[in-house]
C-alpha cells in the first residue's frame, strides 16, 4: 500500500502542466508533466484529465496514493467562481484531503518571494497581476482581456504592432519601420503579403507571438511607434502593480514587485528602464525582482503555507528548484 504525501503542487499553464508531490519535510518525492490546461476550449472535465496525467505520474514516482493537501495554481482560473468550480472538479478526483485552487499568477508570485507578501505582474501571451499579504488578503484583476480593461501581453503587443504597420504601409497612419520589420521576420516584402498570409492561414495564428521580439528590436533601433508601444507596456505593468500595492496597504512598505512571463523575463532594457522610472514615482519602496524559478515551486510553497510547514521544509523545497 502506498503512503500519503503532504502536498500535491500543480502549476498548469496554457501550454504545459507541472506537478510535484512534496513530503512534510519539503522533499520532492515525485514529479510529472503534461500538456496545457484550457478548460474554456475543451471543458473542465477534459482539462482536468490533462492534470490527471501529470498527477498520476508524480504519485506513482513518489509511491503515494494521495496527499494531505492539493495546491493548484491554474491558468484560466481568472474569477473566484471559476476557482470554486475547478476546486470542486479537483476534489472529485480524490487526490487530497483538502484542495485550494488559485490563478496561476499566484504561483509565480510565491516562487519569487521569501514569504507570502508582495505583488507579481506576469506578461507572457497575456498580462495579469496579483498581490498577497501574510494575513491572507489578496489583490487581483479579472484579467480576461480587453473586456476587463487589460492592455498588453505578447499577443496584444503583436496585434498592436500589426495595426500600426498596416496603416503605415497603406497611408492611413504614421510611418514606422514595423511595416518593414514585421513582414521581414517571415521573409515577406510587404505588410500586404503578411496580412494575406495570416488571414489565409499560410502563417499559423500561433506564430504571431514571434512578432513581439521584433517589436522590441524595432523600438530599440529608434523607431518612435515601436518605442511608444514598449513604453505603454511599462505604463500598464506599473499601473497594475501600484494599484495592487495600494489595495493591500503596501505602498509605504518595502515589498517585492515580482516580474514574470516571457516578455518581462526577457529583460528588454527600454522596458526595464520604463518600469523602474515609473515605480520610483508611484511606489518608491517597491523592490523589483525578476522571477526565474519554475512556478510549480510557488504552488508548492503555497501548499506549505496552508499546512503550516516548518521553516526547514521551505528551505529544502526551494533548494530543489533554485
Amino acid at each position: 500500500m502506498g503512503l500519503t504525501a503532504h502536498v500535491l503542487a500543480i502549476d498548469a499553464g496554457n501550454s504545459k502542466t507541472d506537478v510535484a508531490v512534496i513530503g512534510a519535510d519539503g522533499a520532492v518525492l515525485g514529479t510529472g508533466r503534461a500538456g496545457g490546461f484550457q478548460p474554456p476550449a475543451v471543458g473542465i472535465g477534459t482539462a482536468v484529465d490533462v492534470l490527471a496525467e501529470a498527477v498520476g505520474a508524480a504519485l506513482a514516482q513518489a509511491g503515494a496514493v494521495g496527499v494531505d493537501h492539493v495546491s493548484a495554481c491554474l491558468a484560466n482560473a481568472d474569477l473566484p467562481v471559476e476557482e470554486r468550480e475547478l476546486a470542486e472538479a479537483l476534489e472529485a478526483r480524490g487526490w487530497g484531503g483538502t484542495v485550494e485552487v488559485r490563478n496561476d499568477t499566484f504561483a509565480i508570485l510565491r516562487a519569487g518571494v521569501d514569504e507570502p507578501c508582495g505583488v507579481a505582474v506576469v506578461c507572457g501571451a497575456g498580462i495579469n497581476c496579483v498581490g498577497m499579504r501574510p494575513d491572507g488578503a489578496t489583490a487581483r484583476f479579472p484579467a480576461i482581456g480587453r473586456l476587463s480593461g487589460d492592455w498588453g501581453g505578447g499577443s496584444g503587443m503583436a496585434e498592436e504592432a500589426l495595426w500600426f504597420a498596416a496603416r503605415a504601409e497603406d497611408g492611413r497612419g504614421e510611418p514606422t519601420e514595423l511595416a518593414r520589420t514585421l513582414p521581414g521576420h517571415f521573409g515577406l516584402d510587404s505588410m500586404y503579403a503578411l496580412i494575406e498570409a495570416l488571414h489565409l492561414g499560410h502563417i499559423p495564428y500561433a506564430r504571431r507571438h514571434e512578432l513581439t521580439p521584433v517589436l522590441f528590436a524595432t523600438g530599440a533601433a529608434g523607431d518612435r511607434i515601436a518605442r511608444g508601444l514598449v513604453e505603454r507596456l511599462g505604463d500598464e505593468v506599473v499601473a497594475m502593480a501600484a494599484v495592487s500595492l495600494a489595495r493591500l496597504g503596501l505602498l509605504e512598505e518595502e515589498v517585492p514587485v515580482v516580474l514574470g512571463g516571457s516578455v518581462l523575463a526577457a529583460r528588454h532594457p527600454a522596458l526595464d528602464d520604463r518600469i523602474g522610472e515609473l515605480l520610483a514615482v508611484r511606489a518608491p519602496k517597491a523592490v523589483v525582482r525578476v522571477v526565474s524559478a519554475p512556478p510549480v515551486l510557488g504552488a508548492g510553497l503555497l501548499g506549505l503555507d496552508r499546512t503550516g510547514a516548518a521553516p526547514e521544509a521551505y528551505d529544502r523545497l526551494r533548494a530543489r528548484y533554485v
